[in-house]
């Protein structure tokens, strides 16, 4: 009985004070909001320019990391954990991180001369959006026409009946951005290929052993892993790597 007292006498309590909020309490405002353009603007125009906006932003990140050398080191970086056998050691946001900064290392050149031709001549004024995309394109199109082969680049100049341009500042981008995209990768895993030797070599040693030995139980990996992190360490692995990364980009 004193439960339901005290329940009903709570239940009063709450009502009471919500009626007296209401009572007392001032009007709200009325909110509107309106997406951009003038009043000579068609309905939906400033909300489609939005949603274009935001399309672009969303794919942007994905557009930088195919027209800068992102996709080469980021693979090679996996390759070198995968063939030393240590799953997330190192974890992903290092070797992400790590391929990041030497991005922005590699792509340095080509990035300092996008904001001296096209970012800030266009932030002061000197030329339109549409000069200000047409400058920036040349420094990244001569970048990624250094390194993309003529096979990938043919490719998809036959697929979409391209004429032949008569430099690399006439390949569109959308022919010239998957040439290069396939063209990293392909390098990337010919790099691959080659740090996965020494550490291949260790793994049959250490496998044919344990037969001999009649260890069939255990596992090689095991045995080998021990070995393979005491080779990277002597040589300077990740000196090595980051060499060759380097000077594959002829920085």
């Amino acid at each position: 009985m004193r439960n339901k007292r005290w329940l009903s006498f709570a239940a009063i309590l709450l009502l009471s004070l919500l009626i007296h909020t209401q009572a007392f309490a001032e009007p709200l405002p009325d909110i509107s909001i309106n997406i951009g353009g003038s009043q000579g603007d068609q309905p939906g125009t400033s909300a489609l320019s939005l949603l274009l906006l935001i399309t672009v932003l969303s794919i942007a990140p994905a557009i930088m990391v195919l027209m800068t050398s992102f996709t080469r080191i980021v693979v090679v970086l996996g390759f070198v954990r995968t063939s030393l056998g240590t799953q997330q050691m190192p974890p992903n946001q290092v070797l992400i991180g790590l391929a990041m900064f030497l991005t922005l290392f590699i792509m340095a050149p080509t990035f300092g001369q996008v904001n001296e031709v096209a970012l800030q001549p266009y932030l002061k004024g000197e030329i339109s959006q549409t000069e200000a995309f047409e400058k920036a394109s040349v420094p990244m199109k001569k970048f990624m026409f250094s390194h993309t082969r003529e096979k990938d680049l043919l490719l998809f100049m036959n697929y979409t009946k391209t004429e032949k341009p008569e430099s690399f500042e006439d390949i569109p981008l959308t022919v010239l951005i998957p040439a290069y995209a396939i063209s990293e990768l392909k390098t990337a895993f010919q790099m691959g290929f080659m740090i996965f030797i020494p550490f291949l070599v260790i793994d049959m040693i250490v496998a044919s052993t344990l037969m001999a030995m009649g260890m069939m139980m255990l596992p090689p990996i095991m045995i080998s892993l021990p070995f393979k992190l005491l080779l990277f360490v002597l040589v300077d692995g990740w000196y090595l790597i980051v060499k060759s990364l380097l000077l594959s980009f002829n920085t």
